[in-house]
């Protein structure tokens, strides 16, 4: 009691302005102190608001970058033979996610796309269903039915694991067929990557091209103009195919994804005032690291890293948009060795296949706090709805 006694007198002293007055050389003057007049504290009717945070506005649009395969290592060597440069340093958010799946410490791209689209660990080769089968909702198919326009662009073929776990529901990544028929039933406003064969020659006989145009597609592909020549002002939902199953790497000459971003980006802006959701896949920086081929993988990586920057340079015009960079998983075990220099790195690899390091997330825009730290793969998903306004699953 005395203790408290005690505190709350030198509280009422402290605060008090006092005025000290110190006589110097003076004999018998002692220092005054003369208490100045308390200000009355303000009227407790009156509501104080100044130190009351303002929550700010969360994003109109969000956009997923998946670089598939893409772990630090592959980053680095990117950034070194860009001159020590990369778009992700412009990303002020930076967090870790656990890439492994429900019954294996290293992922597949179809469990660990379906973490990301719809919340979930699942099993290996499960694309848009739980670890015991059933058929889960995706951001993507959510966002449809809340009215916002919807988009994603691949560098693979369009049923490929990691597009497919947006929009797809099999639990065998290798039905492409099957993948394929769920496009019919999510009316996505816009998707653009190779796997054609799928929707027109088919075993079933059915031709999808033809549904889709049906249900109100604009549809074109690589057998007529380049996508960089094409007008996709339309108002009608639109496909456009880049090969006939899957597409070529740059090496080889693939030169779409650029433009495709930049035609996308114009597309989806005039779509819905509801906003819109994009993924879009660097899908064969993993396919380079399956191969071991360190120029395959880095090549990739260097226009993954242009299609990152032009998002990020949207988002930051538009200053409505939640722009997310990450990946699925690591593969290759891709390293950089000693002797490797800014113009020629010694790489190496210790897998064919994947690996289980946790894997960056780089985030920029309204919401993107919530993306630091370390944390499951499948808590993406959640932070993408959060980040929307919709309320918790």
């Amino acid at each position: 009691m005395l203790c408290k006694k005690l505190l709350k007198k030198i509280t009422n002293q402290i605060s008090l302005p006092i005025l000290v007055i110190f006589c110097v050389g003076i004999p018998g003057c002692a220092p005054k102190i003369q208490p100045a007049t308390a200000v009355p504290p303000p009227a407790t009717t009156v509501p104080i608001t100044k130190d009351v945070p303002v929550p700010a506005p969360g994003p109109k649009n969000i956009i997923l970058l998946i670089g598939d395969g893409m772990g630090l290592a592959q980053i680095t060597g990117g950034m070194y033979l860009n001159k020590n440069k990369t778009a992700l340093e412009k990303f002020p958010v930076i967090g870790l996610h656990k890439s492994h799946s429900s019954n294996n410490l290293v992922t597949d791209s179809a469990s660990g796309a379906t973490a990301l689209s719809c919340g979930v660990k699942t099993f290996n080769g499960a694309i848009g269903v739980s670890a015991d089968g059933k058929p889960k909702e995706t951001i993507l198919e959510e966002a449809e039915k809340r009215g916002l326009a919807t988009g994603m662009l691949a560098t693979s073929s369009i049923v490929h694991a990691t597009p497919a776990a947006f929009i797809a529901h099999v639990s065998d990544r290798r039905e492409y067929e099957k993948i394929a028929l769920d496009f019919l039933d999510t009316p996505i406003d816009i998707f653009i990557g190779g796997g054609r064969s799928y929707f027109t020659r088919r075993e079933d006989g059915r031709n999808l091209y033809k549904e889709l145009m049906d249900k109100g597609y604009a549809i074109d592909d690589y057998l007529g103009k380049p996508i960089s020549q094409v007008d996709i002002s339309t108002d009608l939902n639109y496909a456009y195919f880049t090969a006939d199953k899957e597409p070529l790497p740059v090496l080889s000459g693939r030169d779409y994804a650029i433009p495709a971003t930049h035609k996308i980006l114009e597309y989806l802006s005039h779509r819905d005032d509801k906003g819109f959701f994009l993924m879009i896949e660097g899908s064969q920086i993993d396919w380079g690291g399956h191969a071991n081929d360190a120029a395959y993988v880095l090549s990739e990586f260097k226009e993954f890293n242009i299609v990152i920057d032009i998002c990020y340079e949207y988002a930051k015009r538009a200053g409505n948009t939640l722009v997310i960079v990450t990946a699925d998983h690591e593969t290759g075990g891709f390293t950089i060795n000693p002797e490797s220099t800014m113009d020629e790195l010694k790489i190496a690899f210790t897998t064919g296949d994947h690996t289980a390091v946790m894997i960056p997330v780089f985030a920029y825009g309204p919401g993107s706090e919530n993306f630091s730290g370390i944390y499951e793969n499948s808590a993406i998903f959640q932070k993408m709805r959060t980040a929307y306004g919709w309320s918790n699953k």
